[in-house]
């Protein structure tokens, strides 16, 4: 059965609850179906969606299925100088990934979900990239936006 993700917002939730909320449908259909990237693909959808709107254009978007460490792109989306990364299970080769955008004189930002972000802290710690390295949970990075584009008022989100 192929059913919607609903996105819904209520007025007496945070915006990030409601972020949270599309994420954990995900969570949910993706243990049920074993072997897929439900989770990734939807936060790369979010990411792509919040890119075009503030930029006019999402840039190039790759699947969400391809990971990082077997792709030789430098990142999920690429704006100016800065690469970002979408990751929903954050790992050493991401953090490989970000060195190398750094060598490359690029600035590497990695989107995670709210349970990862301390995972990702850590690995770019243990790389070395602990202040090198943007970190940003999606749901903070989503809401932010359509605060932003609601000009911070009830009937704009």
């Amino acid at each position: 059965m192929n059913e919607h993700l609903i996105f819904h917002i209520d007025s007496s939730e945070s915006l990030r609850v409601s972020v949270r909320k599309i994420i954990e449908q995900a969570e949910k259909r993706q243990s049920v179906n074993d072997g897929t990237a439900i989770i990734e693909t939807v936060l790369h959808h979010l990411v792509g969606a919040k890119l075009a709107l503030r930029l006019g254009s999402a840039g190039p978007l790759h699947g969400a299925s391809v990971a990082d460490g077997v792709s030789d792109r430098a990142g999920d989306f690429e704006v100016g100088d800065v690469v970002i990364h979408v990751s929903s299970a954050p790992g050493e080769a991401l953090m490989r990934k970000c060195a190398k955008n750094l060598e490359d004189g690029k600035r590497p930002l990695i989107i995670t979900t709210h349970k990862r972000v301390v995972t990702a802290e850590t690995l770019a710690e243990d790389a070395g990239l602990e202040e090198r390295v943007e970190l940003f949970d999606v749901e903070q990075f989503i809401a932010g936006n359509i605060y932003e584009l609601g000009r911070f008022e009830g009937a704009g989100r």
